[in-house]
């Protein structure tokens, strides 16, 4: 009897030995592995570091002049069990694909559709903001909850639903809601597609959408396409023989905020092959000019683009009489965004702009260069009423 005993004990500390083993070598032990990038040809506020077993997402410059770097260790489920980490190397752990996903900008809607799981959308702030069909088919159902204001996120029912993880934006890095929903447990990511300074590095931000979701695959090729249309529009732009003056922006009381020649907006107006008038400048953000300045300059522009929220010729002289002194006034010439939005007043533009800017550049050479697109119906940008 003894010795049965004694077999018996040698054989279940073989089998505790050896299980042992087989752990061992199965665990995954960060920066043990190859590592492959994926690539970011535009965008210079996020990077993909792929390794054999896990994932690094690296998020830089995620607002103005910040100086705050942040990286998340990626791993699936199957990854997960078996890996041993550092917490405190990480701004956050982890795990994918995402099943459910709060976001904070309606910026990153269009991404999740693009890569067809806005399904996984649980939360936002200001639904009434979003402008898609298909997502306004999810809040109506409840599928998707408010949370009040960016700025003030109802914290309590965000940690009821518990997401995965939250994707959030920052003007300055302080945000007390993010900070209590980070603190809790729940990772946030801040995403910076708004700091990016051309139209096509804000679209590529949907690769960092797609690594989230295992997605990587197809959000290149989604990328990819938008890449080629716009550059399509753009080769057809240079076709025009006639270059119109562009002016842009207008007064908010006292100032007359108009894009620099360094930004997103300045780029596509440049690639619609047009005379922005102000595209020669280097300040970082908006020009902020007096009226006269811009008068003096502007009075006989042909076209007027985005004159602010104003929807209207009756508004834009209500607001400010001098309005009406610009030829482009004068000729009917201008052309807004605001007019086009949902069913519950969001402008598409802010919603879509970012991720297709392959359409927002087809509008503007439609304006521009109308002969050019004779079939072409506007998405974003039509005369003011």
């Amino acid at each position: 009897m003894l010795h049965k005993k004694i077999i018996l004990v040698t054989l279940l500390v073989s089998l505790f030995f050896w299980n042992c083993q087989d752990k061992k070598q199965k665990e995954i032990t960060v920066n043990e592995s190859i590592e492959t990038s994926i690539n970011i040809d535009y965008a210079t506020g996020f990077s993909i570091e792929n390794y054999e077993q896990y994932t690094i997402l690296n998020i830089s410059n995620p607002w103005p002049n910040s100086e705050k770097n942040y990286s998340y260790l990626l791993l699936t489920k199957e990854q997960s069990a078996v890996s041993t980490f550092n917490k405190d190397d990480y701004d956050g752990i982890i795990t994918i694909p995402i099943e459910k996903m709060v976001v904070t900008s309606t910026t990153h809607i269009p991404a999740l559709e693009l890569l067809e799981v806005e399904n996984t959308l649980i939360g936002f702030p200001g639904t009434d903001y979003i402008s898609s069909e298909r997502t306004r088919k999810l809040i109506d159902s409840k599928a998707v909850r408010e949370l009040g204001k960016n700025e003030g996120i109802n914290t309590e029912v965000l940690l009821e639903l518990n997401p995965n993880v939250v994707v959030g934006f920052g003007m300055d890095g302080t945000n007390k809601s993010l900070e209590t929903i980070s603190k809790s447990g729940i990772p946030v990511i801040y995403n910076g597609d708004w700091v990016e300074t051309s139209p096509l590095a804000k679209a590529e931000w949907i690769k960092f959408f797609g690594v989230l979701y295992n997605k990587s695959e197809q959000a290149d090729t989604v990328f990819r396409k938008i890449e080629s249309d716009y550059l399509e529009a753009k080769k057809l732009a240079q076709n025009a023989t006639n270059i119109p003056r562009v002016l842009s922006g207008a007064m908010h009381k006292d100032i007359w905020y108009l894009p620099s020649g360094t930004s997103p907006e300045a780029q596509l107006l440049k690639d619609a092959n047009v005379n922005y008038l102000w595209q020669n400048t280097d300040s970082k953000g908006s020009l902020a000019l007096n009226f006269e300045a811009v008068y003096e300059k502007a009075k006989d522009a042909d076209i007027w683009i985005s004159p602010s929220y104003y929807g209207s010729y009756e508004a834009l002289e209500k607001a400010n009489a001098h309005y009406t002194q610009f030829d482009a006034f004068k000729n009917k010439t201008i052309y807004s965004f605001v007019n086009t939005a949902g069913e519950t007043g969001g402008v598409t533009y802010y919603e879509i702009g970012t991720a297709r800017p392959d359409l927002v550049l087809k509008d503007l050479v439609k304006i521009a260069h109308p002969e050019l697109l004779e079939d072409y119906e506007s998405q974003f940008f039509h005369p003011l009423q």
